[in-house]
């Protein structure tokens, strides 16, 4: 039988049936386990569709010491920003000439800082306030998750850094702490 017929190719002299070799698929997205960000596509694409199927507004997951972060744009059918963010922790920001001494409480996730438990209460802390190890300094809501951030030092709020219902991110400085 000839090729041309269905014949299976044989190795020479080993008796063993060879299998075709395939090409590799070629996709636009690599689907072929890339791991940007440390995460795989696949679970990237998952997270796409949960983000656009239930309509938040940003999607971020940590896992292994990396992050990625998935924001909808508003108006973008079916569009997401993607960025993969690698961190392992919150670069350190120059302090301005004179507040070395000073510690600075910072937002361990993204999402909206608002300084009191409602809109008509009192804020938590005020600049001047002293504040103790554990003491409720703010909230931060994330995914519709009222988050309270704690102090973890004793001192005199210095300063307040950031505005009420302003967005902040991971790492970023809220409050400066003069121990």
């Amino acid at each position: 039988m000839s090729r041309a017929q269905g014949a299976t190719p044989r190795a020479a002299g080993r008796g063993r049936v060879r299998k075709p070799v395939k090409s590799p698929t070629t996709s636009a997205d690599n689907a072929g386990g890339t791991r940007p960000g440390g995460f795989e596509l696949s679970e990237l694409r998952q997270l796409i569709r949960l983000v656009q199927r239930t309509g938040i507004g940003e999607l971020e997951v940590t896992a292994g010491g990396r992050t990625v972060r998935i924001s909808a744009h508003a108006g973008a059918a079916a569009a997401s920003a993607v960025t993969a963010a690698v961190t392992a922790a919150p670069t350190p920001a120059v302090a301005p000439v004179g507040t070395e001494h000073l510690v600075a409480i910072v937002s361990p996730m993204v999402g909206t800082f608002y300084r009191a438990p409602a809109p008509d209460a009192d804020p938590y802390v005020e600049a001047g306030d002293m504040v103790e190890v554990g003491q409720t300094v703010c909230i931060i809501e994330a995914m519709k998750l009222m988050n309270e951030i704690e102090s973890e030092v004793k001192g005199r709020v210095v300063r307040i850094l950031v505005d009420n219902a302003q967005p902040v991110e991971y790492g970023q400085k809220l409050f400066l702490i003069e121990p």
